[in-house]
């Protein structure tokens, strides 16, 4: 869709008494997902989310696109196979945003690990021991095996630890595994580009951030819109439960059955720690802590991101990093790289999301499978449409999970399969230029067409692929104007984004349209600013610009670590009622 094009982002009110072949709860990547590939068959449809798009677990991933190498212990072949052909059809669809991930193994053992990896794969719980040189090698090679389909990474090999890693990892690791994975820059985009590349194939779509399901009766949902307040009703001829971690909670809304999920909640870091960055040259390290606990670090744009912790949760509207979770991870970092110091002063963002995983009675949250599956519950004498719940999955496998949820829709509804999704495109990976030379002809000449620097040119087609040049041209009838206060950002970009791709709040735009600020780049100055560039652009009166700038600098205190300052909002101005301060309660700390 031309950045240009009419818009899919639609209040409650403008979809009020319209009838929708399909609803879709839940704007996470698994609903859009869905949305996605229903509309690919031309079946009209309305998604909504209580929050903003993907700003549940979908905005807290690791950022990585990868198969899935622990699950081989477990015997989950089939969910790695599809995880790694995932993986690779991403990095096709989405070269924009994917991008494949060097990753290393430090091994300190040759026999280390053997009966470990064969209890688990019997179901059974053994004592905590690292896994040495034979299990990672059966693992890489198997797990080669199962990504062969559309590969498009070389294969895994193992040697000697390396001199430069001798410095760099702890003295008793000896060789080094090597394979490749992928990684994400900004999952929010692509979840984002997902819904315009719907609206535009089906016309007759939309989609609405911050509306609320009500319930089901009938044919009619009723939705409230949570800026407003207003309550609106559609009607529908079937329901797609993809609320993931409030899958439950959305179902006793709908009438169906449940419990079906439970929710682990996964903390990550991200350090500004040059030293580190330049010592992984460009590669994750993927590792085991003393405790057994696997451990990731990679570069992460010009940071290093750290993850993640897997803790048992409750509610998954009241999560926060604690404090012990902070320094569990830098614990873990001093044990692995010792001859590096990591102290909180590093943290310039931390971040968590909740796994919706189906139900389990496994010991420990690792234990618990990240398959998927699609249930149904039929139509009740109080609800007269069918609603397909989707249950578990995890972000490398949204496309699937999708697939597998649309041909349940479309059977539903009566409808036949007319596309796939598999080799299709997404955003701005579409007619992205291929190889270095095509690369830097299209960075010339997006720079000549919008009279950019080379430098802008390159910066917007890493962050929205082939839709660059078109967005550049239209930034540069505004100017193009570089934030004082954030200048990797223009003006112009951030009137765009927030005219453009449904923001409603002020965190919509600064946490998941930009990456200011999870790559710790938010100051007190740079977010006024943000919020003034928001308020002219949204027509926000002086109290809502003041209660969003208050709103979100708590939201990045409490939520995300960083360091601002604490200002109250100004009293003398009419606050409205939905912009209550963000309350955080305690979560548990790592186990």
């Amino acid at each position: 869709m031309s950045p240009l094009s009419p818009l899919p982002f639609v209040r409650p009110a403008a979809v009020a008494g319209r009838h929708f072949s399909t609803v879709i709860v839940g704007a996470g990547i698994n609903g859009v997902g869905v949305f996605r590939d229903l509309a690919l068959q031309g079946v009209d449809c309305l998604i909504v989310d209580k929050g903003d798009f993907s700003a549940g677990a979908s905005s807290a991933p690791s950022r990585m696109i990868h198969g899935g190498l622990r699950y081989l212990e477990s015997g989950s072949f089939s969910l790695v196979a599809e995880a790694t052909r995932e993986r690779n059809l991403l990095l096709r669809n989405a070269p924009h945003l994917v991008q494949p991930l060097k990753t290393v193994v430090p091994l300190s053992s040759f026999f280390g690990g053997l009966m470990s990896s064969a209890l688990k794969f019997l179901g059974r719980t053994p004592p905590q021991r690292t896994r040495g040189l034979l299990a990672v090698a059966a693992g890489l090679r198997l797990y080669d095996l199962l990504g062969r389909r559309q590969r498009v990474m070389p294969n895994h090999h193992i040697s000697r630890v390396q001199p430069a890693d001798r410095l760099l990892f702890r003295a008793a690791v000896r060789w080094t595994a090597t394979f490749f994975d992928a990684w994400i820059s900004h999952p929010e985009w692509l979840v984002l580009e997902l819904v315009r590349d719907a609206c535009r194939d089906q016309p007759r779509s939309a989609a609405s951030n911050h509306c609320r399901v009500m319930g089901c009766a009938g044919k009619t949902l009723t939705l409230r819109d949570e800026v407003t307040g207003e309550v609106v009703q559609v009607t529908a001829d079937a329901v797609v439960n993809a609320s993931g971690a409030w899958l439950d909670r959305s179902t006793e809304l709908l009438g169906g059955a449940g419990p079906r999920v439970m929710g682990t909640k996964g903390s990550h870091l991200v350090l500004d720690h040059p030293l580190l960055r330049d010592a992984l040259g460009g590669r994750m390290a993927y590792f085991e802590a003393l405790d057994g606990r696997v451990c990731i670090v990679y570069p992460f744009l010009d940071r290093v991101l750290v993850g993640s912790t897997d803790i048992p949760v409750d509610d998954p509207d009241q999560i926060a990093t604690e404090p012990a979770e902070v320094d569990y991870l830098l614990d873990v970092l001093g044990e692995v790289f010792p001859n590096l110091a990591f102290d909180r002063r590093d943290v310039v963002y931390t971040y968590v999301g909740v796994r919706p995983l189906a139900r389990s009675d496994a010991d420990k949250p690792g234990q618990i499978s990240r398959d998927h599956s699609v249930v149904i519950d039929a139509p009740s004498p109080s609800r007269y449409i069918p609603v397909v719940g989707l249950v578990g999955g995890k972000w490398t496998t949204f496309r699937a999970l999708a697939e597998e949820a649309t041909d349940e829709v479309l059977r539903l509804l009566g409808r036949a399969r007319t596309a796939s999704t598999r080799q299709l495109p997404i955003g701005g990976g579409t007619d992205m230029p291929q190889g270095a030379q095509a690369t830097e002809r299209f960075i010339e000449r997006i720079a000549q067409d919008a009279g950019l620097a080379r430098t802008r040119a390159q910066a917007l087609l890493r962050r929205y692929g082939s839709q660059a040049l078109r967005m550049a041209q239209h930034f540069k009838v505004a100017g193009d104007e570089p934030l004082q206060h954030a200048p990797d950002y223009s003006v112009a970009e951030l009137a765009w984004l927030c005219t453009e791709t449904g923001v409603i709040h002020l965190d919509d735009l600064v946490i998941r349209r930009t990456l200011l600020a999870i790559r710790g780049l938010v100051t007190d100055a740079a977010l006024a600013e943000m919020a003034g560039i928001a308020g002219q652009a949204l027509g926000w009166d002086a109290g809502r610009e003041r209660q969003e700038l208050h709103n979100c600098a708590s939201a990045l205190r409490e939520r995300h670590g960083v360091r601002l300052a604490t200002a109250a909002p100004d009293t003398d101005a009419a606050a409205p009622a939905f912009h209550a301060p963000l309350t955080i309660h305690s979560a548990l700390s790592p186990s």
